[in-house]
C-alpha cells in the first residue's frame, strides 16, 4: 500500500467539499488529489490515475453517487469508494452497498474517524459506522442458516469477525489462532461464497444472518 492514502472528496455542496479538503489534509497519511463537485467529476479524477479512495457523497447533480460508485468499481476496481453523506436510511445503504461501496459514514463522523475508514478502504477492508451497521442487520433478511455453501465452522467464526469489522490480526487474537491461518481461512471463504473484498463477504454475512448486530 502507498505511503499516503491519496483521496478525492466528491460534494456538491461548495462549503462542505472545501471544509473537507481542509480537514483531510490534517490528517497524517491521508492526501486529497482531487475535488470534485459531481459524480461526473469525481469519475473524470479518477481516471487519471493516482487514486486509492474516493470520498462519496450520494446526492448530487448531473451524476449522483449512486451512479458515480457503480461506474468507479466496474471500470477501477482497484479504487474504493467510501460514502459519507448525511443519509442513513434503508434506501441508500442498500443501494450504494450494491454499487460497489466500500465503506459508509455519515457526516457526523469526526476527523479520526473519517481518516480511520479512509485508511481501512484502501486497505480493502470494509468499514461502516454503528448506526449504519445497525440498519444493515435489521434491513437484511437472513437466508435459512444451512445456506452458508459450505463454509466450515471455523470458516464462519472468521466471517462473523470480518462483518463486525475486525482486522485479521485482531481475528488471529480473539480465535487464539495465528495470523497466516486467519488468511488461508479468508482464502477459503471468499472462494467458497464468491467474495473478491471484505465489502462482498460483509454483504454475505449480513444477508445469511451471521451477524447478530
Amino acid at each position: 500500500m502507498n505511503e499516503h492514502v491519496r483521496v478525492v472528496v466528491a460534494d456538491d455542496q461548495q462549503v462542505v467539499r472545501e471544509g473537507l479538503v481542509a480537514l483531510l489534509g490534517l490528517l497524517d497519511g491521508v492526501e486529497v488529489v482531487g475535488a470534485a463537485a459531481d459524480g461526473a467529476e469525481a469519475v473524470e479524477l479518477v481516471a487519471q490515475g493516482n487514486v486509492d479512495v474516493v470520498l462519496m457523497d450520494l446526492r448530487m447533480p448531473v451524476l449522483d453517487g449512486i451512479q458515480a460508485t457503480a461506474r468507479i468499481t466496474a471500470e477501477y476496481p482497484a479504487v474504493a469508494v467510501l460514502v459519507l453523506t448525511t443519509y442513513a436510511d434503508d434506501e441508500s445503504i442498500t443501494m450504494a452497498l450494491k454499487a460497489g461501496a466500500r465503506g459508509y459514514l455519515t457526516k457526523d463522523a469526526g476527523r479520526v474517524e473519517i481518516g480511520a475508514a479512509l485508511r481501512s478502504t484502501a486497505a480493502g477492508q470494509a468499514t461502516f459506522d454503528p448506526e449504519v451497521s445497525r440498519r444493515l442487520v435489521a434491513a437484511m433478511t437472513p437466508a435459512p442458516p444451512a445456506a452458508n455453501d459450505g463454509l466450515t465452522g471455523r470458516e464462519t467464526e472468521v466471517l462473523k469477525l470480518i462483518a463486525r469489522g475486525l482486522s485479521n490480526s485482531e481475528i488471529a487474537e480473539q480465535l487464539f489462532i495465528g495470523e497466516t491461518t486467519v488468511k488461508t481461512h479468508i482464502n477459503n471463504t471468499f472462494a467458497k461464497i464468491g467474495a473478491r473484498h471484505r465489502a462482498e463477504a460483509v454483504r454475505y454475512a449480513y444477508r445469511n444472518g451471521l451477524v447478530d448486530g
